[in-house]
């Protein structure tokens, strides 16, 4: 490991900009921090970059997207959002993409769908969704524009979602 540490330090200080100073105890400090046992990566083409095309993808070119994902060896594949069709109309046939991904052959994968609320929340339950994520904004004017709240209304709006899913044995 000495080995290894002295290799990434050699390898670390010249590349950093003038401005930084790094000793090389800090480096080694910082190489050698264990890496984490497990990585979970989330594939979320499905959900996040078809929700951005301007026209409405079929569901059944969503469904051969998820199934080919899911048939590349990918675990987590994000499948759709609960969002109002009002705002996300390539989202709107959620409920049909969630029956569709069922009867999937892949049993290992799990497809997380996203939830902006506990209406949201409450769709996704009755279509089966076993994980959920929800998501928040880093900026007022992103959130406003997002999900039209403020950051610290959509922190609220987590906690009902949190216990709901709980209650009904939903992953968040």
């Amino acid at each position: 490991m000495a080995g290894l540490t002295s290799r990434i330090v050699r390898q670390v200080l010249p590349l950093r900009p003038q401005s930084l100073s790094l000793s090389p105890a800090s480096v080694r400090m910082i190489s050698t921090r264990p890496l984490p046992a497990k990585v979970r990566i989330v594939e979320v083409g499905p959900r996040d970059g078809l929700q951005n095309e301007k026209v409405v993808v079929p569901t059944s070119v969503k469904v051969e997207f998820i199934s080919r994902l899911a048939s590349a060896g990918l675990t987590h594949v994000e499948a759709t959002s609960f969002v109002s069709p009002k705002w996300v109309p390539q989202m709107s046939d959620h409920k049909e993409v969630m029956s569709a991904i069922t009867t999937l052959p892949y049993p290992s994968v799990s497809y997380p769908v996203l939830v902006p609320n506990i209406k949201g929340l409450q769709a996704a339950v009755e279509c089966g969704a076993k994980e959920v994520a929800i998501f928040g904004a880093a900026s007022e004017s992103f959130s406003k524009k997002n999900i039209n709240c403020s950051i610290d209304e959509s922190l609220k709006r987590f906690e009902p979602v949190l216990a709901s899913a709980k209650q009904s044995g939903v992953k968040v």
